[in-house]
């Protein structure tokens, strides 16, 4: 039996957060898939040809590396800047229902 009360059917109210909040959140969550990018991206030369004809020099795949490197370093200092630059408030990670 369903209750007057029961919402099941009917859309969901929306919640909102701050604006502040949900950036810190979406900087958190691009900070957590920063390694995963760089693991992605340090593979890519596996997939690239091997045979004598259309294999890439070794400088290029050198320069390839480096060049991700040097870009997941970026990428890194610019999201720790961002993730410092919020109010001590926010920063305190999000501890589900612990008080």
């Amino acid at each position: 039996m369903s209750t007057p009360h029961d919402n099941s059917e009917g859309p969901r109210p929306t919640v909102f957060v701050e604006r502040q909040t949900y950036r810190m959140r979406r900087t958190m969550d691009a900070a957590r898939l920063v390694p995963l990018l760089g693991l992605l991206l340090f593979a890519v030369p596996l997939l690239w040809p091997t045979d004598p004809e259309n294999a890439l020099s070794t400088s290029k795949t050198i320069l390839y590396v480096f060049g991700v490197w040097l870009m997941l370093i970026l990428v890194t200092i610019r999201l720790s800047w961002v993730l410092r630059s919020l109010p001590p408030s926010d920063k305190a990670p999000d501890r589900g229902g612990e008080r």
